[in-house]
């Protein structure tokens, strides 16, 4: 079970201490049990959901959403503001795109993106919890981080070196896809119709955002990996809250 403890402490802020360093076969194992910390987290946000029944919905929804961002310790809102900057900074060009990712500032840009990315998820959040639509917080992080998996399997990674070229070198493929269609049946078995139509909206995000990668990058990053994970779970929550 190391695999899914790696993944666990590179996707959570949760105290997670690793008896050893890792090795590149055990990184790249790490990637098949992403969507199980998925599901971990939903399952997390599932249970709040239901404590905190009966609370005024906006701090119901503001609670939740707190609680979402503390569990991945906003590493992957992290991610999206340093691509956010690199994107309108870059001008198109590729070495200036990622030599200002690798800027641990943020600028305006960044700012806004947040701003707005986290105002969409509060607003979805809200719509959901009046609708009484629990099974979403299960579903959307599942997915979501079943995204990181299918980013990997498909997308060249451009940084040489580094944990994500560990990850990307050792990923078990076979095992990866068949890891995507089980997860794909769990959100269909659990939210139904609801189920689908997040698949649909999270496939449809998810190949335009890596075509938008592979134009200006060749491929992906970590922080480009992060920035999908945040895009698609505020596309996917506001699709499921105005359907």
């Amino acid at each position: 079970m190391l695999p899914f403890w790696i993944a666990l402490q590179f996707l959570s802020s949760l105290p997670i201490r690793l008896p050893g360093m890792p090795t590149p076969e055990e990184l790249g194992r790490s990637l098949l049990f992403y969507p199980l910390v998925g599901l971990l987290f939903g399952t997390i946000l599932w249970g709040l959901n239901w404590l905190l029944l009966g609370t005024p919905l906006l701090l119901h929804a503001a609670l939740l959403l707190s609680v979402w961002v503390l569990l991945s310790g906003a590493l992957h809102l992290d991610g999206l503001a340093d691509s956010a900057d690199a994107w309108l900074g870059g001008y198109g060009d590729r070495e200036r795109t990622l030599t200002i990712m690798k800027d641990p500032r943020s600028g305006p840009i960044a700012v806004v993106t947040l701003v707005l990315v986290l105002l969409l998820k509060f607003a979805a959040l809200l719509a959901l919890i009046e609708q009484q639509h629990s099974v979403v917080l299960i579903i959307v992080p599942l997915i979501s981080r079943s995204a990181l998996l299918g980013l990997f399997l498909t997308t060249p990674y451009v940084r040489p070196g580094g944990l994500g070229q560990a990850l990307a070198d050792h990923l078990p493929r076979l095992a990866g896809k068949q890891v995507l269609v089980i997860s794909a049946v769990a959100c269909v078995l659990m939210a139904g119709f609801s189920g689908v139509w997040a698949l649909a909206l999270a496939v449809a995000v998810f190949a335009w955002l890596r075509q938008v990668m592979v134009r200006r990058l060749g491929g992906a990053t970590g922080d480009t990996a992060g920035a999908l994970l945040e895009l698609l779970e505020v596309a996917v929550l506001v699709g499921l809250a105005l359907l």
